[in-house]
Parts: structure tokens; sequence; C-alpha cells
């Protein structure tokens, strides 16, 4: 029997990995096309690994096009969404610790705002965003993200997990409610909070709707908007593009691998009393 356990462990796992090297492939050959040259990029068939690996297209992203100021804007867009997630962190333990009047309602409606579609909002939005003179701006693209319902959802439902005991106990200690909040709930909540930061970081990395909407000049752009427009005027230049998507998708495994290994942990516990 613990032959057959053996034998059966290290089948599953030869799967797993097959499947794993079968799905990277078309990402490692991305990336690989992105060092190749414009020439070797197009050859038919392809080749996986580059005869004469090269940086210049990536240096092309800065040096002939705005990639740089794409940067900073998504990097703008991602500090300011990271800010908005302290907002979700608040908002959500003040729905699972804090009795006031009319909490289940309104609890209710934010989850009702799940079933609509962003585009459904999107027009509104617009109109409000339009209405308070902030189009064509940085904070016209980042207010209506600043706030989450999904993620003030997970949030509360990983809140209710705390034992009550432990905040009146910081209480009767003589601890103020913003301490018992950064001191106390705070670390007791990473792995919903490493889960969050993950999919915040992502939406606002990949942010192209809604700044394409918005902004109306090209130093608004984040980096999305600037990897289509790449496609639109270097058709051509497939290993450029490859360029761009990979500079695109590296950060967001760099950031997945440190957190990963909260994600599990975060969504199992969530929900749990």
């Amino acid at each position: 029997m613990k032959t057959k356990n053996i034998w059966e462990k290290q089948f599953v796992t030869l799967i797993l990995i097959v499947g794993g090297v079968l799905v990277s492939i078309p990402f490692i050959w991305m990336i690989l096309s992105s060092f190749k040259t414009e020439k070797e990029a197009l050859n038919i068939p392809p080749t996986l690994f580059p005869h004469k690996f090269t940086f210049q297209h990536y240096i092309d992203l800065f040096q002939k096009l705005d990639f740089d100021v794409y940067l900073i804007n998504t990097l703008i867009i991602v500090f300011f969404s990271m800010i908005g997630l302290v907002l979700n962190t608040l908002a959500g333990y003040g729905f699972a610790k804090y009795q006031f009047r009319g909490k289940e309602a309104l609890f209710i409606i934010v989850l009702s705002t799940l079933m609509i579609p962003d585009q459904v909002t999107m027009i509104p939005t617009y109109l409000i965003v339009n209405e308070m003179g902030l189009t064509n701006t940085l904070a016209g693209i980042i207010l209506p993200g600043l706030v989450s319902a999904f993620s003030l959802f997970l949030i509360r439902q990983f809140m209710t997990t705390i034992p009550n005991d432990l905040i009146e106990a910081a209480r009767l200690d003589g601890a103020g409610e913003l301490y018992i909040f950064f001191k106390v709930v705070l670390p007791l909540s990473k792995p919903i909070l490493a889960v969050q930061i993950i999919f915040t970081f992502i939406g606002s990395w990949n942010s192209f709707l809604w700044p394409l909407i918005i902004a109306n000049d090209d130093a608004l752009y984040t980096l999305s908007v600037g990897l289509s427009l790449l496609k639109g005027q270097y058709s051509t230049g497939f290993a450029l593009q490859m360029a761009g998507a990979t500079y695109m998708v590296v950060p967001i495994l760099i950031i997945f691998s440190i957190f990963q290994k909260y994600i599990v942990k975060g969504f199992n516990m969530t929900g749990i009393k």
C-alpha cells in the first residue's frame, strides 16, 4: 500500500510538471522573443532561444517611446490604490466588529454593487468625475478605484474570524481604536492582506479602460495603454511588442512570488468563524 501511494504521488507530480511546462511555454517564448532581433522574431518556423541576445528593444521602450512616463503614472496609481486598500481594510474592520444602526442594510447595498458590471457604472462615474472637473487628470483616474466592494467583502469576512475577546482585552488595557487596528488587528490579517495586495496591484498595474477613457493627454497614459499604442504604432515591431508585454508581466510575477504563501491561507480562513 505504501509503495502504491508513492507511485501515485510521483505520477501526480509528473502530470503537474508536464502541465506546468506546457502552460509556461507561451510565456517563456514571449520573454525569449523580447531578446531576439526583429528578423529572428519573425522567422518561420519560430525559434525558442535567440541566436543573438539583444537588449535594444527594452532600451527603445524608454528612449524612443514614453514608457518612462507611463511607468511613473502607473506607479502613482499603484501607490494610491494601496492607500485605498487601507481604507477598505478600515471599512471591513468596521463592518465586522462595530455595531451601528443600518449596518446590515448598508453592507447589503455594498454587496449589491458586486452584481453590477463595471461597464454599466462607467458612464455615470465619468459624468460625476467630469462635473468635478477631474477629467484628463491623474486624480480622475485614481479616485473611482480607491474603494472596492469585493475587497471590502473579503476583508470583512476575514475580520469576523478575529476573536472579539482579544479586541476587548486591548481596550481594557487602555489601547485606542486606531492602536488596536494597526497593532492588533492588522498583524493578524496578513493572509487576507497579502491576497488583497496582489489583487490591488494587478488591478492598478493593468489598468487600461478607465485611464483610456478619462485621459486625453499621452502624458497621463498607463503602461497598459502604452502597450496598446505600441501594438498600433509598431504593428511590425513584433520583438518590441514582446519586450513591452514582458515588462508588464514580470513585476506581477515578482509580487505574486513574494506573497504567494499567504494566498491559500487567506482564502481558507476567509468566511470561517
